[in-house]
């Protein structure tokens, strides 16, 4: 008479190896989500617009400066929610995209698909800073931070326009502005900012690496 041998596959093993995949998984997971989470530096911008900036600002109207690096990709999120600001506030308000530009990239460095989204949104000017120059000025560090000042060139808010890296919908910073567009008030006057270091070439790096929104 054959016995026939139970294979330690058939149940509790597969069982296992499931598990396990269905953990690691889990855990990739948690760690994307932790990195989308987790806010840029945000320093203070200015309290006034700088006597020394060279940006446009209006002077009827609020104006609002999105610094961005062209070629992080979580700053796809921030112009596309600028889009729908600018949809919204349009008689209210005009902005600035600022594009950093260092000293020591080639020409095209910065010729980026960032570079004709923001361009493409209506109201929206885009300006390339060489050396940083700017971004310095208003204190700026990570990219997808917005600023925004009165008419009277008045410090309204400082922060992001994304709830995470990369991520479009409803945010801290969408709210708040447009509470301060609308009513001239808000609960706070910042919000986290979501995106690539401006000034770290480890962030530049890998931007390039995975595709970072150049075409």
């Amino acid at each position: 008479m054959n016995v026939r041998t139970r294979d330690p596959w058939s149940t509790a093993g597969w069982v296992a190896l499931g598990l396990a995949w269905v953990l690691a998984v889990g855990a990739g997971f948690g760690l994307l989500w932790q990195y989308k989470l987790q806010p840029g530096e945000a320093r203070s911008a200015p309290a006034a617009w700088p006597a020394s900036s060279r940006l446009p600002r209006s002077h009827d109207r609020a104006t609002l400066v999105l610094f961005a690096h062209p070629k992080c990709p979580c700053t796809r999120a921030s112009l596309a929610e600028l889009a729908r600001l600018m949809s919204r506030f349009d008689d209210r308000l005009s902005a600035d995209v600022v594009f950093l530009r260092p000293a020591d990239v080639g020409a095209d460095w910065d010729s980026t698909d960032l570079w004709r989204q923001a361009a493409a949104i209506p109201g929206v000017t885009t300006v390339r800073d060489d050396g940083g120059a700017e971004t310095g000025r208003f204190g700026a560090t990570t990219s997808g931070l917005a600023v925004l000042y009165d008419a009277r060139g008045r410090l309204l808010f400082t922060g992001g326009l994304t709830s995470a890296r990369g991520h479009e919908g409803d945010s801290f910073g969408l709210r708040r502005i447009g509470s301060l567009l609308r009513t001239g008030e808000a609960d706070r006057h910042d919000a986290p900012v979501y995106g690539c270091a401006l000034h770290e070439g480890a962030a530049v790096r890998a931007a390039d690496g995975n595709g970072g929104g150049t075409q």
